[in-house]
C-alpha cells in the first residue's frame, strides 16, 4: 500500500497542505499526458499524486527552472501504475517518450528516470542531425563526438558531461567511468558503464547529496551504494563539482525560459 509516511521529505510546502491530482501534475509540470493504471485505487492515486507533485516541485526548485520545464516542451508523458516489470522501480521508454513509475516500487527513481528523458530529448534539441532520434541519447552522441549546435546552453551541457565522464581536460575517462567498467566486467554485463546510465546515476546522486532538499520519493539508495564495496555512483568528493555543473546548466536554461 502506498503511503506518505514511507518516504522522508524535508522541503517547502508547495501545496499548502492541499491535495493534488494527476491532472494538476500534468498541467503544472507541462507533461503531454498523464495516465494512471486501472488497478490503482482512488486512495492510492491521491497519495501518489501528492508524492509526485512534491517530488517534481522539489526537482524544479533544486534545478531553479520553471515547473513546466520538466515536461520537456510537453513532449514527455507520465505513467503511474501501468504495466511494469517485476523488480523494476521505474523506466523511461524512448519510443513513446514515457516516464513510467511502478505503483508499489517507483519511489526513489524519479530523478534517475527524469535524466533519461532529458538525455533523450537533448539528442535532437542540442545536436546537429543525430543519426536516429528515436534511440539516441545526448550522452552517447557527445562521447561519439557528434557536433553540438552552437549555443551557450549546449556549451554548459558539454561541460556537465565532461565533468562526469572525463578527466585530465577530457583526455581520459573519469575514475567513476573506470569503476563502472570494472563493475560491468565483474558481472559480465554492459550496463553500469553505459553513458546514459552513468549520467543518470551521477545526476540523482548529486541531487541526493548536495541539494538542500531531501526527498526519498525523488531519489533514494545512492547513499547505500556509496557505503559499500561496489562503487556504482561517483565518489563523494566529486559530487560538489558535478552538482555545480548541473546547476550551471539548469540555471542558464531557467534564465532563457524566463526571458
Amino acid at each position: 500500500m502506498l503511503t506518505h509516511t514511507r518516504y522522508l521529505r524535508q522541503g517547502p510546502d508547495y501545496r499548502f497542505g492541499e491535495p493534488q491530482s494527476f491532472l494538476t501534475v500534468r498541467d503544472t509540470f507541462g507533461f503531454a499526458s498523464v495516465r494512471v493504471g486501472r488497478w490503482v485505487s482512488d486512495e492510492e492515486s491521491q497519495i501518489a499524486a501528492n508524492l509526485i507533485f512534491d517530488s517534481l516541485a522539489d526537482l524544479a526548485f533544486i534545478l531553479n527552472v520553471p515547473p513546466n520545464t520538466l515536461g520537456l516542451r510537453q513532449s514527455l508523458n507520465l505513467d503511474f501504475g501501468i504495466g511494469g516489470q517485476k523488480g523494476v522501480q521505474a523506466h523511461y521508454a524512448p519510443g513513446s517518450r514515457t516516464l513510467a513509475l511502478a505503483k508499489n516500487a517507483g519511489a526513489g527513481a524519479l530523478a534517475h528516470e527524469f535524466w533519461h528523458a532529458l538525455d533523450h530529448h537533448l539528442a535532437s534539441a542540442a545536436f546537429v542531425t543525430p543519426p536516429d532520434l528515436a534511440i539516441s541519447f545526448a550522452s552517447d552522441l557527445w562521447l561519439q563526438e557528434y557536433p553540438l549546435k552552437k549555443h551557450p546552453l549546449n556549451e554548459a551541457l558539454a561541460s556537465l558531461l565532461q565533468t562526469v565522464l572525463l578527466r585530465d581536460n577530457g583526455a581520459n575517462p573519469s575514475v567513476y567511468v573506470q569503476q563502472s567498467v570494472t563493475l560491468d566486467k565483474a558481472h559480465g554485463i554492459y550496463y553500469f558503464s553505459r553513458p546514459t546510465e552513468l549520467m543518470a546515476r551521477a545526476f540523482e546522486s548529486a541531487i541526493a547529496h548536495c541539494a538542500p532538499i531531501r526527498n526519498q520519493y525523488l531519489v533514494s539508495g545512492t547513499q547505500d551504494v556509496l557505503a559499500h564495496e561496489k562503487p556504482a555512483y561517483p565518489a563523494l568528493d566529486v559530487l560538489p563539482d558535478i552538482f555545480a555543473a548541473i546547476q550551471q546548466y539548469f540555471q542558464l536554461l531557467g534564465k532563457m525560459l524566463s526571458a
